[in-house]
């Protein structure tokens, strides 16, 4: 058993050496527009899958589909690789990938847009599901749930999978203030709390990724927590997207949005992490993709080493999952930078290299 977990391992230690550079990243945020970054990453290992997706789209749709595609073999390939007391916390760690296409349905379908318009978004292989259980949301269904003709007949549909329930009880909130947040809230409520269930039941690994996977939701809230200062919206409305399960319980982050000052916010935060540099910064320019950005720099620079350090482990595949995750991120900023005209120098200070 040892010895075909070593195997797999080393798969997954091949595969780390195809992962972009900060160089190589650095090379597509100078190119001159979207197709020459479609170009640049011809030359890497989305090569296959970008050729794939320029037979039928244009950029920057074609690298949208490109990654995404490729990011389902990297998640395939990882849950092969982890060994079997770790599928069960694996799977239901990838199963974000059903909740972020589940959320951009809902919303595509609130705002009446075709599946033209969003099937390059899915993450999703074409015809092949992103996920691993037997929940997981085809490629097909997907499509279906596009077509549906509103966004209560897609959480009708959702049931089957095992989302529509807890969609269903926010029903009448959205109907009365048309706010689909409260749908958000619902799936990552739902999603972290099967997550952080199945971490209890590892075998050594558990502590640091129950660790990481809450200061995500910690990192999510304080996010929520800015936008909401910045259009300001009530207390009361606040609290209804904040996701449980973080560093800072709820009513902690509902006493931050309370203080007229954001340094409560990295106050509270001390015992895990330092964010008052970039809470400084964003009190300066208030660009909500910077501080992401510097949030993820600290949680990388906290985490991935953790994560490196036990040679052969559920840790070690995590941490391949997350450099690619995170590589996806990369390259939908620089391409999205470079459609909107945004300069060399503000993509390239985007870049989180881990």
């Amino acid at each position: 058993m040892q010895s075909s977990y070593g195997a797999s391992f080393g798969v997954i230690k091949v595969l780390s050496l195809s992962l972009l550079t900060k160089a190589q990243l650095e090379d597509l945020a100078k190119s001159k527009d979207v197709a020459e970054i479609a170009q640049r990453l011809e030359s890497t290992w989305y090569g296959q899958d970008i050729e794939a997706a320029q037979a039928a789209y244009k950029p920057p749709e074609s690298v949208e589909i490109a990654v995404n595609k490729h990011l389902v073999y990297v998640n395939r390939t990882a849950l092969q690789a982890a060994p079997v007391f770790g599928k069960n916390a694996l799977m239901a760690y990838l199963a974000k990938w059903d909740v972020e296409n589940i959320e951009l349905i809902i919303a595509a379908k609130s705002l009446g847009r075709t599946l033209e318009q969003t099937e390059a978004f899915l993450v999703s292989s074409r015809n092949v599901p992103v996920g691993f259980s037997t929940t997981t949301i085809p490629l097909s269904e997907l499509h279906a749930l596009l077509q549906q003709p509103d966004v209560e007949a897609v959480i009708n549909s959702l049931v089957k999978y095992g989302y529509g329930a807890v969609l269903l009880q926010q029903l009448g909130e959205f109907r009365k203030s048309g706010d689909l947040g409260v749908f958000t809230v619902a799936l990552q409520n739902l999603y972290y709390s099967r997550l952080l269930q199945e971490l209890r039941f590892l075998q050594g690994d558990e502590g640091v990724l129950r660790e990481y996977i809450r200061t995500e939701v910690t990192k999510r809230n304080v996010l929520s927590l800015l936008k909401a200062k910045e259009t300001g919206v009530s207390r009361d409305v606040f609290s209804k997207h904040v996701v449980e399960g973080g560093l800072l319980p709820t009513a902690g982050v509902l006493d931050a949005y309370s203080s007229p000052e954001p340094s409560e916010i990295a106050k509270r935060l001390e015992p895990w992490m330092d964010i008052n540099e970039p809470l400084e910064r964003y009190r300066q320019d208030h660009d909500l993709t910077a501080f992401e950005v510097a949030m993820d720099r600290l949680i990388v620079g906290k985490y991935i080493p953790k994560f490196r350090s036990l040679a052969i482990s559920l840790t070690s595949v995590f941490a391949f999952v997350l450099q690619a995750e995170f590589e996806r991120s990369n390259i939908r900023r620089i391409t999205y930078a470079k459609q909107y005209g945004m300069t060399e120098e503000y993509i390239k200070s985007t870049i989180l290299a881990g």
